[in-house]
Protein backbone atom coordinates (compact mmCIF):
# COMPACT_ATOMS: atom_id res chain seq x y z
CA UNK A 1 0.00 0.00 0.00
CA UNK A 2 2.48 2.55 -1.15
CA UNK A 3 4.72 1.91 2.33
CA UNK A 4 2.09 2.68 4.63
CA UNK A 5 1.92 -0.81 6.36
CA UNK A 6 4.60 -3.22 6.65
CA UNK A 7 4.61 -6.67 7.84
CA UNK A 8 7.76 -8.68 8.89
CA UNK A 9 8.17 -11.30 5.78
CA UNK A 10 9.43 -14.77 6.97
CA UNK A 11 13.09 -15.04 6.58
CA UNK A 12 15.34 -18.30 7.95
CA UNK A 13 18.12 -16.17 8.78
CA UNK A 14 19.18 -13.65 11.47
CA UNK A 15 21.61 -12.22 10.03
CA UNK A 16 22.25 -8.46 8.75
CA UNK A 17 21.13 -7.70 5.17
CA UNK A 18 22.55 -5.15 3.27
CA UNK A 19 20.91 -5.15 -0.23
CA UNK A 20 17.74 -6.60 -2.62
CA UNK A 21 17.32 -7.50 -5.87
CA UNK A 22 13.72 -7.67 -7.64
CA UNK A 23 14.01 -8.23 -11.49
CA UNK A 24 10.64 -9.11 -11.47
CA UNK A 25 7.44 -8.56 -8.96
CA UNK A 26 7.66 -12.16 -8.00
CA UNK A 27 11.36 -13.29 -7.48
CA UNK A 28 13.86 -11.45 -5.66
CA UNK A 29 17.21 -11.78 -3.89
CA UNK A 30 18.71 -10.57 -1.08
CA UNK A 31 22.14 -10.61 0.48
CA UNK A 32 24.18 -9.49 3.69
CA UNK A 33 26.44 -10.51 6.64
CA UNK A 34 27.63 -13.81 6.70
CA UNK A 35 27.81 -14.33 2.81
CA UNK A 36 24.13 -14.60 2.98
CA UNK A 37 21.88 -14.98 0.47
CA UNK A 38 18.13 -15.47 0.63
CA UNK A 39 16.14 -15.86 -2.54
CA UNK A 40 11.87 -15.21 -2.48
CA UNK A 41 9.50 -16.15 -5.03
CA UNK A 42 6.13 -14.83 -3.60
CA UNK A 43 6.89 -11.19 -3.80
CA UNK A 44 9.05 -11.24 -0.40
CA UNK A 45 6.53 -12.90 1.96
CA UNK A 46 8.74 -15.69 2.73
CA UNK A 47 12.27 -16.53 1.20
CA UNK A 48 14.62 -19.45 1.83
CA UNK A 49 18.22 -19.58 1.93
CA UNK A 50 20.61 -20.31 -1.38
CA UNK A 51 23.83 -19.75 0.00
CA UNK A 52 25.70 -18.54 3.39
CA UNK A 53 29.88 -17.63 4.17
CA UNK A 54 30.54 -21.62 4.75
CA UNK A 55 29.50 -22.33 1.53
CA UNK A 56 31.07 -19.48 -0.40
CA UNK A 57 35.13 -20.70 0.36
CA UNK A 58 34.58 -24.44 -0.20
CA UNK A 59 32.47 -23.49 -3.54
CA UNK A 60 35.32 -21.10 -4.65
CA UNK A 61 38.19 -23.71 -3.83
CA UNK A 62 36.42 -26.49 -5.34
CA UNK A 63 35.78 -24.31 -8.43
CA UNK A 64 39.09 -22.75 -9.06
CA UNK A 65 40.70 -26.27 -8.29
CA UNK A 66 38.70 -28.00 -11.13
CA UNK A 67 38.30 -24.41 -13.42
CA UNK A 68 42.11 -22.85 -12.95
CA UNK A 69 42.30 -19.64 -15.72
CA UNK A 70 42.92 -20.79 -19.11
CA UNK A 71 46.59 -18.96 -20.19
CA UNK A 72 47.59 -18.00 -16.41
CA UNK A 73 50.63 -18.40 -15.27
CA UNK A 74 51.67 -21.24 -13.15
CA UNK A 75 51.93 -18.70 -9.93
CA UNK A 76 49.24 -16.07 -10.84
CA UNK A 77 47.11 -19.67 -10.95
CA UNK A 78 48.19 -20.70 -7.58
CA UNK A 79 48.03 -17.33 -6.00
CA UNK A 80 44.16 -17.00 -7.28
CA UNK A 81 43.94 -20.59 -5.17
CA UNK A 82 45.24 -19.60 -2.31
CA UNK A 83 42.93 -16.32 -2.37
CA UNK A 84 40.08 -18.53 -2.48
CA UNK A 85 41.71 -20.74 0.53
CA UNK A 86 41.43 -18.28 2.48
CA UNK A 87 37.90 -17.40 2.51
CA UNK A 88 37.75 -21.14 4.13
CA UNK A 89 40.58 -20.44 6.27
CA UNK A 90 39.17 -17.08 7.98
CA UNK A 91 36.20 -18.07 8.28
CA UNK A 92 32.17 -17.87 7.10
CA UNK A 93 32.38 -13.69 7.87
CA UNK A 94 32.66 -11.69 4.74
CA UNK A 95 29.53 -9.90 3.61
CA UNK A 96 28.00 -9.94 0.65
CA UNK A 97 27.43 -5.84 0.09
CA UNK A 98 24.85 -5.91 -3.40
CA UNK A 99 23.04 -8.22 -5.44
CA UNK A 100 21.71 -7.22 -8.59
CA UNK A 101 19.56 -9.73 -11.39
CA UNK A 102 18.97 -9.01 -14.66
CA UNK A 103 16.24 -11.22 -14.47
CA UNK A 104 15.03 -14.43 -12.61
CA UNK A 105 17.45 -16.13 -13.69
CA UNK A 106 21.06 -14.30 -14.20
CA UNK A 107 22.23 -12.00 -11.72
CA UNK A 108 25.29 -11.12 -9.38
CA UNK A 109 26.15 -10.53 -5.29
CA UNK A 110 29.27 -8.77 -4.65
CA UNK A 111 31.18 -7.88 -1.34
CA UNK A 112 34.11 -7.78 0.85
CA UNK A 113 37.68 -8.89 -0.66
CA UNK A 114 36.73 -8.61 -4.18
CA UNK A 115 33.96 -11.53 -3.41
CA UNK A 116 32.52 -11.38 -6.52
CA UNK A 117 29.35 -14.52 -7.51
CA UNK A 118 27.48 -15.39 -10.62
CA UNK A 119 24.38 -17.22 -11.23
CA UNK A 120 22.05 -18.43 -14.54
CA UNK A 121 20.16 -20.55 -12.55
CA UNK A 122 18.04 -18.27 -10.12
CA UNK A 123 20.67 -19.15 -7.79
CA UNK A 124 20.29 -22.88 -7.23
CA UNK A 125 24.36 -22.94 -8.06
CA UNK A 126 26.76 -20.20 -7.93
CA UNK A 127 30.26 -19.67 -9.67
CA UNK A 128 33.04 -17.23 -8.21
CA UNK A 129 34.53 -14.22 -10.63
CA UNK A 130 37.20 -13.60 -8.21
CA UNK A 131 39.21 -14.19 -11.41
CA UNK A 132 37.11 -12.08 -13.46
CA UNK A 133 37.87 -8.68 -12.13
CA UNK A 134 40.30 -6.08 -12.43
CA UNK A 135 41.12 -5.59 -8.47
CA UNK A 136 44.87 -6.98 -7.46
CA UNK A 137 44.00 -5.25 -4.49
CA UNK A 138 41.10 -7.20 -3.18
CA UNK A 139 39.46 -3.76 -2.42
CA UNK A 140 35.48 -4.02 -1.12
CA UNK A 141 32.74 -4.10 -3.67
CA UNK A 142 29.84 -2.19 -2.46
CA UNK A 143 27.74 -1.73 -5.31
CA UNK A 144 26.65 -3.46 -8.59
CA UNK A 145 24.11 -1.48 -11.22
CA UNK A 146 23.32 -1.52 -14.58
CA UNK A 147 23.26 1.76 -16.38
CA UNK A 148 21.87 2.26 -20.03
CA UNK A 149 23.21 -1.19 -21.58
CA UNK A 150 26.47 -1.43 -19.08
CA UNK A 151 27.05 -3.21 -15.89
CA UNK A 152 29.54 -0.97 -13.38
CA UNK A 153 30.62 -2.59 -9.78
CA UNK A 154 31.47 0.32 -7.34
CA UNK A 155 34.26 0.10 -4.95
CA UNK A 156 36.54 1.47 -2.07
CA UNK A 157 39.82 3.53 -3.19
CA UNK A 158 38.35 4.77 -6.23
CA UNK A 159 37.71 1.41 -7.61
CA UNK A 160 35.36 1.37 -10.75
CA UNK A 161 34.49 -1.43 -12.87
CA UNK A 162 32.56 -2.14 -16.12
CA UNK A 163 31.90 -5.11 -17.29
CA UNK A 164 33.58 -5.84 -20.89
CA UNK A 165 30.72 -8.70 -22.45
CA UNK A 166 32.87 -9.60 -24.99
CA UNK A 167 35.70 -11.01 -22.68
CA UNK A 168 33.25 -11.73 -19.76
CA UNK A 169 35.41 -9.39 -17.27
CA UNK A 170 34.91 -6.29 -15.19
CA UNK A 171 37.26 -3.98 -16.15
CA UNK A 172 38.70 -0.96 -13.94
CA UNK A 173 37.61 2.50 -15.11
CA UNK A 174 40.23 5.34 -14.56
CA UNK A 175 38.97 8.02 -12.50
CA UNK A 176 40.04 11.50 -10.99
CA UNK A 177 39.36 10.30 -7.68
CA UNK A 178 40.64 7.54 -5.09
CA UNK A 179 38.10 7.62 -1.96
CA UNK A 180 35.24 5.35 -1.66
CA UNK A 181 32.25 4.82 -4.07
CA UNK A 182 28.95 3.52 -2.78
CA UNK A 183 27.11 3.56 -5.88
CA UNK A 184 26.19 4.12 -9.58
CA UNK A 185 23.76 5.69 -11.16
CA UNK A 186 22.53 7.11 -14.68
CA UNK A 187 21.10 6.60 -18.11
CA UNK A 188 22.34 6.02 -21.64
CA UNK A 189 23.17 9.87 -21.59
CA UNK A 190 25.14 10.00 -18.39
CA UNK A 191 26.93 7.92 -15.97
CA UNK A 192 27.13 9.26 -12.66
CA UNK A 193 29.33 7.23 -9.76
CA UNK A 194 28.92 9.26 -5.86
CA UNK A 195 30.70 8.58 -2.29
CA UNK A 196 32.33 9.44 0.18
CA UNK A 197 32.13 13.68 1.05
CA UNK A 198 29.58 14.38 -1.45
CA UNK A 199 31.78 13.00 -4.41
CA UNK A 200 30.22 12.69 -7.83
CA UNK A 201 31.82 11.70 -11.16
CA UNK A 202 30.25 11.46 -14.48
CA UNK A 203 31.05 10.17 -17.74
CA UNK A 204 28.95 11.50 -21.20
CA UNK A 205 30.74 9.07 -23.20
CA UNK A 206 29.97 5.55 -21.72
CA UNK A 207 32.76 5.09 -18.68
CA UNK A 208 35.65 6.70 -21.02
CA UNK A 209 36.44 9.97 -19.26
CA UNK A 210 35.37 11.55 -16.24
CA UNK A 211 34.85 14.51 -14.33
CA UNK A 212 34.26 15.23 -10.85
CA UNK A 213 31.14 18.01 -10.44
CA UNK A 214 29.78 20.11 -7.00
CA UNK A 215 27.29 18.59 -5.22
CA UNK A 216 27.06 21.54 -2.55
CA UNK A 217 27.80 18.97 0.53
CA UNK A 218 30.28 17.22 2.22
CA UNK A 219 27.68 14.07 3.30
CA UNK A 220 28.78 10.43 1.76
CA UNK A 221 26.43 10.14 -0.90
CA UNK A 222 24.97 6.45 -0.41
CA UNK A 223 21.70 5.67 -2.59
CA UNK A 224 20.37 6.96 -5.65
CA UNK A 225 16.72 6.82 -7.40
CA UNK A 226 14.99 8.56 -10.74
CA UNK A 227 11.74 10.62 -9.71
CA UNK A 228 8.55 10.71 -12.14
CA UNK A 229 9.93 13.44 -14.43
CA UNK A 230 13.04 11.36 -14.55
CA UNK A 231 15.40 13.48 -12.48
CA UNK A 232 18.43 12.22 -10.87
CA UNK A 233 18.03 12.13 -6.94
CA UNK A 234 21.10 11.42 -4.61
CA UNK A 235 20.66 10.83 -1.18
CA UNK A 236 23.28 11.91 1.47
CA UNK A 237 23.96 9.86 4.63
CA UNK A 238 23.27 12.87 6.50
CA UNK A 239 19.79 12.68 4.97
CA UNK A 240 20.09 15.28 2.88
CA UNK A 241 18.27 15.00 -0.67
CA UNK A 242 20.06 16.43 -3.87
CA UNK A 243 17.80 16.63 -7.34
CA UNK A 244 19.54 17.38 -11.03
CA UNK A 245 17.89 17.72 -13.85
CA UNK A 246 20.78 17.71 -16.50
CA UNK A 247 21.43 14.02 -16.18
CA UNK A 248 24.13 14.67 -13.29
CA UNK A 249 25.89 17.53 -13.89
CA UNK A 250 24.63 20.09 -11.64
CA UNK A 251 22.49 19.17 -8.15
CA UNK A 252 19.93 21.68 -5.86
CA UNK A 253 18.99 20.75 -2.42
CA UNK A 254 15.74 19.20 -1.98
CA UNK A 255 14.23 20.87 1.83
CA UNK A 256 12.60 18.06 3.89
CA UNK A 257 10.78 18.81 7.18
CA UNK A 258 13.35 16.23 8.23
CA UNK A 259 16.43 14.93 7.42
CA UNK A 260 16.28 11.22 8.18
CA UNK A 261 20.02 9.42 8.01
CA UNK A 262 19.36 7.02 4.85
CA UNK A 263 21.02 3.87 3.59
CA UNK A 264 18.40 3.24 0.85
CA UNK A 265 15.58 5.39 -1.32
CA UNK A 266 12.64 4.22 -3.71
CA UNK A 267 10.41 7.01 -5.19
CA UNK A 268 6.78 6.05 -4.91
CA UNK A 269 4.87 8.38 -6.88
CA UNK A 270 5.64 11.92 -7.94
CA UNK A 271 6.05 13.29 -4.69
CA UNK A 272 6.95 10.37 -2.00
CA UNK A 273 9.87 8.99 -1.27
CA UNK A 274 10.65 5.92 0.64
CA UNK A 275 13.91 6.04 2.75
CA UNK A 276 15.63 2.94 4.45
CA UNK A 277 17.97 3.48 7.34
CA UNK A 278 19.13 2.77 11.11
CA UNK A 279 16.11 4.89 11.93
CA UNK A 280 14.00 2.24 10.01
CA UNK A 281 11.26 3.31 7.17
CA UNK A 282 9.90 6.65 6.31
CA UNK A 283 7.58 7.24 3.86
CA UNK A 284 8.40 11.17 3.04
CA UNK A 285 7.25 13.99 0.96
CA UNK A 286 9.68 15.41 -1.39
CA UNK A 287 9.04 19.14 -2.71
CA UNK A 288 10.10 18.45 -6.44
CA UNK A 289 9.81 21.25 -8.42
CA UNK A 290 7.21 20.23 -11.08
CA UNK A 291 9.25 21.78 -13.96
CA UNK A 292 10.31 19.97 -17.24
CA UNK A 293 14.29 18.43 -17.78
CA UNK A 294 16.21 20.68 -19.84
Amino acid sequence: DGGIKWTQATVPVQSDLTAVSFPDAQHGWAVGHDGVVLASSDAGATWVKQLNGRQIGPLMVAYYQKNPPVGWPAADIARLQANAQRFVTDGPDKPLLDVWFKDALHGFAVGAFNLVLKTDDGGRTWIPWFDRTENPKMYHLYAIRPVGSDVYIAGEQGLLMKFDAQAQHFRAVPLPYKGTLFGVAGDEHAVIAFGLRGTALRSIDDGAHWSQVATGTQASLTTSARDANGDLILMGQNGQVLDSKDDGATYSDIPLDQRIATGAMIMLDGSHALLAGPRGLHRVTLNLAAQSRP
